[in-house]
């Protein structure tokens, strides 16, 4: 079964096309330029790539968060209008598990995905086991992410962005325990949202397009303001 990934949850895009376990073709595009701007030439490269037509996916794995309040919005809009046109069923994938999808054989320790956020604050969540998720998803300060992380009393892998941005305020709080993935290593990855999502679609959990919905962990700066009034 081919199975396109859409990830936009960040300031990074990615689209990928994978096969069961192969990756077919994948691109990556992390220059600050809106992802209306890269989206879509990225899925119909990746196609392209595949050798493959919209008719031959089984189904389309969306990124849904938690992340930038317009990135997710545009990466569902995309994968949800895709898979209403080509008629295909649709796989919601959170994006601190696809983050955490990247390092999951590991064996050892605890893996945590961190995102900024804003108000100095991060999206993180900790996987244990592969992708058995031991805490979270939760916004959270870095200090108190580390504290948190601290009681795990073992190593522990960060990655992301919000890993590199508060590198020196997890060293100083968890020394020796906190082991980091360099910076073009842990990139929120297309393929690793096609992966998951070929997962879902193949235990018979693809939804309807409209199923599709992000996953925000906290209300965006216009709502907070709205209910304030």
């Amino acid at each position: 079964m081919y199975v396109l990934g859409i990830e936009a949850a960040t300031s990074v895009a990615s689209a990928a096309v994978a096969l069961d376990d192969l990756l077919v073709a994948e691109r990556t595009i992390n220059n600050k330029r809106t992802h209306s701007v890269n989206l879509l030439p990225m899925i119909k490269g990746v196609l392209e790539e595949a050798g493959i037509e919209h008719a031959q996916l089984g189904g389309i794995a969306a990124s849904v968060g938690p992340g930038s309040f317009t990135g997710l919005r545009i990466g569902l809009a995309t994968a949800r209008t895709l898979a209403q046109v080509w008629g295909l069923p649709v796989a919601g994938i959170g994006t601190l598990e696809a983050l955490a999808c990247l390092y999951q054989a590991r064996g050892a320790g605890l893996t945590c995905p961190v995102i900024t956020a804003r108000k100095n604050e991060v999206y993180a969540a900790v996987y244990e086991n592969g992708l058995q998720c031991a805490a979270g998803p939760i916004a959270i300060s870095p200090v108190d992410l580390s504290l948190e992380l601290k009681k795990f009393g073992q190593p522990v892998t960060l990655l992301g962005d919000g890993a590199l941005l508060y590198r020196e305020v997890f060293q100083e709080h968890l020394a020796g325990a906190a082991l980091f993935v360099p910076g073009g290593l842990c990139l929120p990855r297309g393929a690793s949202v096609a992966y998951l999502g070929l997962s879902r679609f193949k235990a018979g959990q693809g939804g309807s397009y409209s199923s599709l919905r992000p996953f925000y962990l906290r209300l965006s700066e216009a709502e907070a303001k709205w209910l304030q009034k």
